[in-house]
């Protein structure tokens, strides 16, 4: 390798596809290269986990599939150029065509890696995102001058409490000491419109939470215990009902 390709077989030593006398020769330029050292042990973890994530046992009819179709594929018999190489191929093709695959696997495998963690930093930016605009909408619900509060006890030993605000339309459902419930089970809020019950949001624990969709000309609400993702109409006796303050 030329001083001008020492630094680029990272890839390929990381994904072992250099030819025994170059990999020899790269590693004797990693014991005084850091960069290269630190950049191979980062595409190795890499690598590593990439292949664990897409893992999968082959199915056990695998093997006896493959020797099969040994016994009916025809051997092809090598290929003798006219050059007189004797079918050897020129070095320096050697080199550019690993040079290509390594570039190609680095790529893919630090492509994965971008692409997630860029979906992740977005999803924490979202969840952060709705976070903030929950608890800008309890406070202004909290704050508001005509913010009316009714409170009662939930089966089980918690507390609940509801704020009303008729001025921004919403209402703040906020509760203490709740039950933990078995796995596929969750705690659903409901507006009551007369006979009419109508979902509200779900609560996943202890605190505060602005119930969905606008407060109108519901007199009441609810909390029921659901299947997990919530239901369309109560499907368990309420754990509470309480009257919105007017």
């Amino acid at each position: 390798m030329t001083e001008d390709h020492l630094h680029a077989p990272t890839g390929a030593y990381a994904l072992h596809a250099l030819p025994d006398d170059e990999r020899a020769e790269f590693e004797r330029h990693l014991r005084d290269c850091p960069a290269c050292a630190q950049e191979v042990r980062e595409l190795t973890a890499t690598a590593a986990r990439l292949g664990a994530a897409v893992a999968a046992a082959p199915p056990r009819e695998m093997r006896e599939r493959v020797l099969e179709r040994i016994a009916t594929v025809r051997q092809v018999p090598p290929r003798v150029p006219a050059d007189g190489t004797g079918g050897r191929v020129p070095r320096r093709w050697t080199a550019a065509r690993l040079a290509l695959a390594a570039s190609v696997a680095a790529c893919a495998v630090l492509g994965g890696v971008a692409v997630r963690q860029y979906q992740e930093a977005r999803q924490a930016e979202a969840a952060a995102l709705s976070a903030q605009r929950q608890a800008d909408a309890v406070a202004r619900v909290l704050a508001a001058p005509d913010a009316r509060t009714a409170a009662g006890a939930l089966g089980g030993g918690g507390r609940a409490a509801v704020v009303v605000s008729r001025g921004e339309d919403l209402a703040v459902f906020l509760a203490a000491g709740l039950p933990e419930l078995p796995a596929g089970r969750t705690y659903q809020l409901w507006f009551a419109r007369g006979e009419e019950m109508t979902p509200a949001g779900l609560v996943r624990g202890d605190g505060a939470v602005v119930m969905d969709g606008p407060v109108g000309a519901a007199t009441g609400m609810g909390v029921t215990v659901e299947p997990a993702g919530g239901s369309p109409r109560p499907t368990t006796a309420p754990l509470a009902v309480m009257a919105l303050p007017s």
